[in-house]
């Protein structure tokens, strides 16, 4: 596991199309998975310390952020040869255990990783209405470790800003992860 972080928000950068099979058999597009008031891309695994720190209260914030007109997406960009348990059918396992609210996406050739410029999971892109990048910060001050309970919640609260006014926050603390298992 390498520590990465995300560089800082390109804001106003749209967002790169995608179709992408799902775990549910169905091939989704960024139009299938748009919100009305925006949308969050995540790029996330089902192996990596970071997200499974965060793993349960991820899915109870997408289930908010619908409420707000956010449509969200998870993507899995990891090369899982190495990674057995970032396999499809893990994929399908893990989504099915956390009862995840949003598509679960396979980047089996890693292009829309790469088209986003996407560096480790979880990395989170926060869009506008209009698809454009409003936000590339940290879901919250949780590490390998989830955060304190009241902790800020970084991600959800630029998000709901995001839906209210189109524009995320000006300042924004970067994210981190591991960094994507990439094809040799």
């Amino acid at each position: 596991m390498a520590l990465t972080e995300t560089p800082v928000c390109d804001f106003g950068q749209k967002a790169p199309d995608f179709t992408l099979p799902g775990i549910d058999g169905k091939h989704w597009s960024l139009n299938d998975c748009q919100g009305e008031n925006g949308t969050l891309i995540m790029f996330i695994c089902n192996h990596c310390p970071y997200v499974k720190a965060i793993q349960a209260r991820l899915v109870q914030t997408a289930r908010e952020l619908m409420g707000y007109g956010i449509g969200s997406v998870g993507i899995m960009p990891n090369d899982p040869t190495d990674y057995p348990e970032d396999s499809f059918e893990n994929m399908q396992k893990i989504a099915g255990d956390f009862d995840y609210p949003f598509p679960y996406l396979y980047d089996e050739f890693q292009t829309v990783a790469k088209s986003y410029g996407a560096v480790c999971t979880p990395d989170f892109f926060g869009y506008n209405a209009n698809l454009e990048l409003q936000y590339r910060g940290r879901f919250d001050a949780s590490r390998m470790q989830a955060a304190a309970a009241g902790a800020n919640r970084d991600l959800f609260e630029a998000m709901v800003g995001i839906a209210g006014t189109g524009e995320g926050p000006g300042q924004q603390i970067h994210g981190m992860g591991c960094s994507i298992k990439w094809r040799p």
